[in-house]
């Protein structure tokens, strides 16, 4: 009964203030379920929040991986090398390519001097030879002194590019950097590949005009002497004795 009054009490309270108020009804299994709804979506956010910061790292990552150098030493290794073949081109003497390299030898360093060539052409000839093994020694010393300037030079490109190497930011640096010294190499392969055919070449006129003064010698000596019958000493008697 008196549970009964109570009741009725409270729901006679409840009627009389609705009219003049409005009661805030908590319901607690709907605020727990909101609250986890809550930090769920508050876990959510923070997931995609990390998921944008590794994209943006990865960004920034590939972005190292593709920059490039700020500098290459290219265009450095190709001066050099345009500076020893500049130097080739300049040789003076015999040419260097195939063909009028083979008919100016021929007619320098013959075999055999025809019997219509004449003394003068042979010593014109001699002084020619002469010429071009000079100009051939003197080709192999610039060259040399080209290749000994390079050589300074290629020091500090490879500091450079050591440093370049060690303080690259991506792979795309240091393949770069890789490429680089892969270009240094070759182009002192090509240098000392250009250096030793000069070299050769000045060996090579300056026995090839020993031969041909040997040749030019015995011609020499067969005209000197004739085809004729050779000279005989014999006894002269003189006053009929």
């Amino acid at each position: 009964m008196k549970k009964r009054l109570v009741a009725a009490a409270i729901a006679a309270v409840l009627c009389t203030t609705t009219a003049h108020a409005q009661w805030v009804v908590i319901d607690p299994t709907n605020l727990i379920q909101n609250t986890l709804t809550a930090i769920q979506t508050l876990e959510q956010i923070y997931n995609q929040i990390k998921q944008l910061e590794n994209e943006a790292q990865m960004l920034r990552n590939q972005a190292r991986n593709l920059a490039s150098l700020p500098s290459s030493v290219v265009g450095q290794l190709r001066a050099n090398l345009a500076l020893t073949q500049r130097l080739i081109d300049q040789a003076k003497g015999l040419a260097y390519d195939v063909v009028n390299l083979d008919k100016e030898f021929k007619r320098l360093y013959p075999e055999q001097y025809a019997a219509t060539v004449s003394g003068d052409q042979m010593y014109r000839d001699a002084q020619e030879r002469w010429k071009n093994t000079l100009t051939s020694l003197q080709t192999t010393m610039q060259m040399q002194a080209q290749a000994s300037q390079n050589l300074k030079d290629d020091e500090g490109v490879l500091a450079d590019l050591v440093g370049k190497s060690q303080s690259a930011v991506g792979a795309l640096q240091a393949m770069q950097v890789m490429n680089q010294l892969l270009a240094l190499q070759a182009k002192q392969s090509i240098q000392t590949q250009r250096l030793q055919l000069t070299q050769d070449r000045a060996a090579s006129l300056e026995q090839a005009r020993q031969a041909a003064a040997a040749e030019r010698g015995r011609e020499v000596r067969r005209r000197f002497i004739g085809d004729g019958t050779p000279y005989t000493p014999q006894t002269v008697h003189f006053y009929g004795n």
